[in-house]
C-alpha cells in the first residue's frame, strides 16, 4: 500500500526522536532525508539523501515512490507542521493527485519548544513566529510590543535580526536569548541585548527569544 509518513526527527540529537519515528523508519521501505537527519538512526532499510541544491525535486521524488507501492519515510526536522515538509509535500500530493489519506504525520519535538523549555517560558502565552524561508520579517513587528515574550526562527543571521528591530525603533536595551544548535554537544545559550545581539556572531541553527516589553 502506498505510505509516505513525515517524520519529524526533534532538534538534532538522538535522545530527543520519538519511539514512534523510531519504529516508523526501521519499517519504512525507503527513508529520504538529509545526512544529519538519517545518522540519527540505527536501523533502516534502504536510504536516499537530500540534494541540499534540490530539495523540491527531493520531495516531489518522495512523493512518486510513495505512489509507486512503497512505504516512504521522509525524515523532517524538528516537527514537521512547523517550519518543516508539511507544508511543502501537501502541494506537491495535491498536484501529483497523491491522496492525502495516505499521508501521516509523525509529530516530532521542535526546536522552538526546546528553547522555551530552555528558558523556562510557557510557549502557549508567547508569540510564535517562523521567518524560515521568508523575507518578510516585518511581520514581527505588529506584535513584538503586545505584552508577550516572542519566540522566532530567524530567516537570516541573528544579529541582522536584532539590527531590524532596533532600526524598526525596539529598545537596543530589550532582553534577548539566543539558543544556539540545541541539543548538540556545542549547545549555546547567550542572553543579551538586542544591541549586544546585533554585535555577535551565531551559526544559523539559532532560536531567538525576546523578552516582552516592560
Amino acid at each position: 500500500m502506498s505510505k509516505l509518513y513525515i517524520v519529524g526527527v526533534g532538534p538534532g540529537a538522538k535522545e530527543y526522536l520519538t519511539y514512534k519515528a523510531v519504529e516508523t523508519v526501521k519499517s519504512a521501505d525507503i527513508v529520504i532525508g538529509s545526512k544529519r537527519a538519517i545518522d540519527l538512526f540505527d536501523e533502516v532499510n534502504d536510504v536516499k539523501e537530500f540534494n541540499v541544491k534540490n530539495l523540491h525535486g527531493n520531495l516531489e521524488e518522495s512523493v512518486e515512490i510513495a505512489k509507486g507501492g512503497k512505504t516512504v519515510a521522509l525524515l523532517s526536522t524538528g516537527d514537521p507542521g512547523f517550519s518543516g515538509l508539511l507544508s511543502p509535500i501537501l502541494e506537491i500530493a495535491e498536484e501529483k493527485e497523491f491522496n492525502k489519506d495516505n499521508i501521516e504525520v509523525i509529530p516530532g519535538i521542535s526546536s522552538l519548544q526546546l528553547a522555551s523549555a530552555k528558558s523556562k517560558i510557557p510557549w502557549d502565552k508567547a508569540n510564535i513566529m517562523t521567518f524560515h524561508g521568508r523575507e518578510n520579517i516585518e511581520d514581527i513587528l505588529p506584535i513584538i510590543d503586545n505584552g508577550k515574550e516572542t519566540i522566532a526562527l530567524p530567516s537570516r543571521k541573528v544579529k541582522d535580526m536584532a539590527q531590524f528591530l532596533i532600526d524598526n525603533n525596539v529598545d537596543s536595551n530589550r532582553k534577548v536569548i539566543v539558543c544556539e544548535r540545541l541539543s548538540y554537544p556545542d549547545e549555546k545559550i547567550v542572553e543579551g541585548t538586542l544591541k549586544e545581539i546585533s554585535q555577535s556572531e551565531f551559526t544559523y541553527m539559532c532560536v531567538m527569544v525576546i523578552s516582552a516589553n516592560d
